[in-house]
Protein backbone atom coordinates (compact mmCIF):
# COMPACT_ATOMS: atom_id res chain seq x y z
CA UNK A 1 0.00 0.00 0.00
CA UNK A 2 1.22 3.50 -0.86
CA UNK A 3 1.86 5.81 2.11
CA UNK A 4 2.79 9.49 2.23
CA UNK A 5 4.98 10.48 5.16
CA UNK A 6 7.01 13.37 6.53
CA UNK A 7 10.78 12.76 6.66
CA UNK A 8 11.39 13.57 10.31
CA UNK A 9 14.65 11.77 11.10
CA UNK A 10 18.11 11.83 9.55
CA UNK A 11 17.46 8.26 8.40
CA UNK A 12 14.26 9.36 6.64
CA UNK A 13 16.13 12.23 4.98
CA UNK A 14 18.94 9.91 3.84
CA UNK A 15 16.41 7.43 2.45
CA UNK A 16 15.00 10.25 0.26
CA UNK A 17 18.41 11.02 -1.26
CA UNK A 18 18.48 8.37 -4.05
CA UNK A 19 15.30 9.89 -5.49
CA UNK A 20 16.12 13.55 -4.78
CA UNK A 21 19.58 13.27 -6.37
CA UNK A 22 17.83 12.60 -9.68
CA UNK A 23 16.68 16.24 -9.51
CA UNK A 24 19.50 17.78 -7.45
CA UNK A 25 22.45 15.92 -8.95
CA UNK A 26 25.00 18.45 -7.69
CA UNK A 27 24.52 17.29 -4.08
CA UNK A 28 26.24 14.49 -2.21
CA UNK A 29 24.20 12.60 0.35
CA UNK A 30 25.98 14.37 3.22
CA UNK A 31 25.35 17.80 1.65
CA UNK A 32 21.71 16.89 1.08
CA UNK A 33 21.16 15.83 4.69
CA UNK A 34 22.97 18.93 6.00
CA UNK A 35 21.02 21.31 3.76
CA UNK A 36 17.69 19.74 4.68
CA UNK A 37 18.57 19.98 8.39
CA UNK A 38 19.50 23.67 8.04
CA UNK A 39 16.43 24.48 5.97
CA UNK A 40 14.16 22.65 8.43
CA UNK A 41 15.05 25.34 10.96
CA UNK A 42 13.41 27.84 8.57
CA UNK A 43 10.30 25.73 7.97
CA UNK A 44 11.36 23.47 5.10
CA UNK A 45 10.03 19.92 5.21
CA UNK A 46 10.36 16.75 3.14
CA UNK A 47 7.41 14.54 2.30
CA UNK A 48 7.79 11.23 0.51
CA UNK A 49 5.72 8.49 -1.09
CA UNK A 50 6.63 5.00 0.06
CA UNK A 51 5.42 1.65 -1.22
CA UNK A 52 6.84 -1.74 -0.20
CA UNK A 53 9.57 0.00 1.83
CA UNK A 54 10.76 1.83 -1.29
CA UNK A 55 10.63 5.60 -1.76
CA UNK A 56 8.91 6.46 -5.03
CA UNK A 57 8.60 10.28 -4.94
CA UNK A 58 9.83 13.15 -2.77
CA UNK A 59 8.81 16.77 -2.27
CA UNK A 60 10.62 19.49 -0.35
CA UNK A 61 8.27 22.29 0.70
CA UNK A 62 7.68 25.22 2.97
CA UNK A 63 4.68 27.14 4.21
CA UNK A 64 5.10 30.84 3.62
CA UNK A 65 3.25 34.11 3.33
CA UNK A 66 3.75 36.79 0.69
CA UNK A 67 2.21 40.20 0.19
CA UNK A 68 0.85 39.28 -3.22
CA UNK A 69 -0.55 35.82 -2.47
CA UNK A 70 -1.00 35.54 1.27
CA UNK A 71 -0.47 32.11 2.87
CA UNK A 72 0.84 29.47 0.46
CA UNK A 73 2.62 26.16 0.21
CA UNK A 74 5.76 26.51 -1.89
CA UNK A 75 7.29 23.36 -3.39
CA UNK A 76 11.05 23.78 -3.70
CA UNK A 77 11.76 20.27 -4.91
CA UNK A 78 9.49 17.65 -6.48
CA UNK A 79 10.67 14.42 -8.06
CA UNK A 80 9.35 10.96 -8.82
CA UNK A 81 11.93 8.20 -9.21
CA UNK A 82 12.62 8.04 -12.95
CA UNK A 83 12.03 4.28 -12.95
CA UNK A 84 8.63 4.74 -11.26
CA UNK A 85 7.07 7.50 -13.40
CA UNK A 86 3.48 7.31 -14.71
CA UNK A 87 2.41 5.02 -11.88
CA UNK A 88 0.51 7.66 -9.90
CA UNK A 89 3.11 8.47 -7.24
CA UNK A 90 3.70 12.08 -8.28
CA UNK A 91 -0.02 12.64 -8.74
CA UNK A 92 -0.77 11.22 -5.30
CA UNK A 93 1.93 13.41 -3.76
CA UNK A 94 0.62 16.61 -5.40
CA UNK A 95 -2.94 15.73 -4.33
CA UNK A 96 -1.74 15.14 -0.76
CA UNK A 97 0.19 18.44 -0.76
CA UNK A 98 -2.89 20.31 -2.00
CA UNK A 99 -4.98 18.90 0.85
CA UNK A 100 -2.20 19.58 3.36
CA UNK A 101 -1.93 23.19 2.14
CA UNK A 102 -5.68 23.65 2.52
CA UNK A 103 -5.54 22.23 6.05
CA UNK A 104 -2.85 24.81 6.90
CA UNK A 105 -4.97 27.72 5.65
CA UNK A 106 -3.09 28.23 2.39
CA UNK A 107 -4.79 29.95 -0.52
CA UNK A 108 -2.43 28.52 -3.14
CA UNK A 109 0.24 25.97 -3.93
CA UNK A 110 3.20 27.21 -5.97
CA UNK A 111 6.41 25.93 -7.51
CA UNK A 112 9.08 26.90 -10.01
CA UNK A 113 10.08 24.56 -12.81
CA UNK A 114 13.06 24.76 -15.12
CA UNK A 115 12.18 25.90 -18.63
CA UNK A 116 13.67 22.70 -20.06
CA UNK A 117 11.37 20.37 -18.06
CA UNK A 118 8.58 20.00 -20.65
CA UNK A 119 7.33 16.65 -19.30
CA UNK A 120 7.05 18.12 -15.81
CA UNK A 121 5.13 21.10 -17.19
CA UNK A 122 2.58 18.77 -18.84
CA UNK A 123 2.17 16.98 -15.50
CA UNK A 124 1.63 20.27 -13.64
CA UNK A 125 -0.98 21.40 -16.17
CA UNK A 126 -2.81 18.07 -15.75
CA UNK A 127 -2.81 18.65 -11.97
CA UNK A 128 -4.46 22.06 -12.41
CA UNK A 129 -1.43 24.32 -12.00
CA UNK A 130 -1.08 27.30 -14.32
CA UNK A 131 1.81 29.56 -15.30
CA UNK A 132 1.39 32.70 -13.21
CA UNK A 133 4.72 34.50 -13.57
CA UNK A 134 8.29 34.39 -14.82
CA UNK A 135 11.22 34.03 -12.44
CA UNK A 136 14.29 36.10 -13.22
CA UNK A 137 17.69 35.16 -11.87
CA UNK A 138 21.18 36.65 -11.87
CA UNK A 139 24.13 34.67 -10.58
CA UNK A 140 26.26 36.57 -8.07
CA UNK A 141 29.30 34.35 -8.36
Amino acid sequence: MMQIKFATSNLDISRCFPVMVQLRSHLTEAEFVNRVQRQQQAGYFLVYVEKNNSIKAVAGCRLMETLIDGQLLYIDDLITDTSERSQGYGSALIDWLIEYAKSQGCVSLQLDSGVQRAAAHKFYFRKGLTISSFRFKRSLQ
